[in-house]
């Protein structure tokens, strides 16, 4: 662990377009072309990533793959390899082990890494990154993009600096400078609307930020409030987290043709529940399950979510009374059906209802 009067130094490692990019090293002749990994078009699939190429023409992920072939009909569309993926994103933290044990995956392919005791490279943090950077490169054939910064909000913004392939710099003695230019958008939690709102009181960055009071922001803002007024300040104490713990757990489908009724729907619960069973089986026995949801996008892409509490445990009759409540808020056609689990952590003194549960099918299902 960090001790308190130890400067701390984060590191943000993040691959670079991660799935096309092992797409491109396991085969090179896609290296120079526009591709996405992304499902089919014909079953109205969405691009989850792309290369450098393809961004050129405006794609990008969660795009529709119909779109982004409107966009670059030259585009190659290549079928993720989860399972390959996996087992790369294991590859490269076993080389993040080799550095410090304090490593916090965000997801496949990014991480933050608390180097901040780790006395290799003269306990310097950016040789230590280009120390990574190179070894993920030769071992892995891909290329990862990293940030070096006091803390994990700066780490991640610097991670971005410079993509691809870049290491980007920012020592304590810069911090402050660097985080008045920011723009406002760049700081956690705000998105496009808070950006506006902000815009809208003549706030373009964090320098702009600095000259309203706690109080003032936290009128404006609430809980993110407190939150702004600290990240403008480049003040963000967030410890790296080794013990990630999930907070939900769901499967969901888009359907080629517009489910057209809720009858039709409930139809297609069965299948989604036994993929839900599957993937439980994989949860340690530390979560237990305190509700259980469903969600819908209706064919004007309108979502709506229903869930409740577990009176009866989590069985598919549940799931198709969450089904039929949540059509009756649209009442058009569906695109897109999920259900899932939210878990409390019963390694953690949480208020709350705390189930043991196993899912199952009852005999009146």
């Amino acid at each position: 662990m960090t001790e308190p009067s130890q400067q701390r130094k984060i590191i943000h490692c993040d691959c670079d377009c991660f799935y096309a990019a092992v797409e491109m090293r396991d085969d090179p002749s896609l290296a120079t072309l526009p591709i996405a990994v992304g499902g089919s078009a014909q079953r109205r699939g969405v691009i989850a990533t792309c290369n450098y190429a393809a961004r050129g023409y405006g794609i990008h992920s969660a795009m529709a793959t119909a779109r982004a072939l409107r966009l670059c009909p030259g585009l190659i569309v290549v079928p993720p390899n989860f399972t390959k993926y996996r087992e790369i994103a294991l590859q490269i933290r076993e080389i993040f082990a080799d550095f410090t044990a304090l490593v916090e995956p965000l997801s496949l392919d990014e991480a933050f890494l608390d180097v901040s005791a780790t006395t290799l490279y003269q306990g310097s943090a950016t040789l230590m990154a280009e120390a990574i950077r190179a070894r993920i490169k030769d071992e892995i054939g891909i290329t990862v993009s990293a940030g070096v910064a006091p803390s994990k909000f700066l780490a991640k913004i610097a991670s971005d600096w410079r993509k691809p392939d870049g290491l980007f710099v920012i020592t304590p003695q810069q911090v402050d400078g660097f985080v008045q230019a920011l723009p406002v958008g760049k700081l956690f939690g705000v998105g496009k609307v808070t950006e506006k709102k902000l815009h809208q009181l003549a706030i373009k960055t964090c320098g702009d930020l600095r000259q309203l009071s706690l109080i003032t922001l936290t009128e404006h803002f609430g809980v993110l409030g407190k939150r702004l007024f600290e990240l403008s300040r480049g003040i963000d104490n967030r410890p790296v987290k080794v013990d990630r713990r999930r907070k939900s757990l769901s499967v969901e489908t888009t359907f080629a043709d517009d489910l057209p009724d809720a009858a039709s729907c409930i139809a297609r619960l069965t299948d989604l529940f036994e993929q839900l069973q599957t993937r439980y089986e994989s949860i340690d026995d530390s979560y237990q399950v305190s509700r259980h949801y469903l969600k819908m996008r209706f064919s004007d892409f309108t979502s709506t979510t229903v869930e409740r509490e577990l009176p009866d445990g989590v069985t598919l009759k549940g799931y198709q009374r969450l089904c039929e409540q949540a059509w009756w808020r649209g009442e058009q056609g569906v695109r897109l059906l999920g259900i899932g689990l939210r878990f409390v952590d019963v390694t953690h003194d949480q208020a709350g209802h705390q189930f043991s549960l196993a899912l199952e099918k009852k005999d009146d299902d």
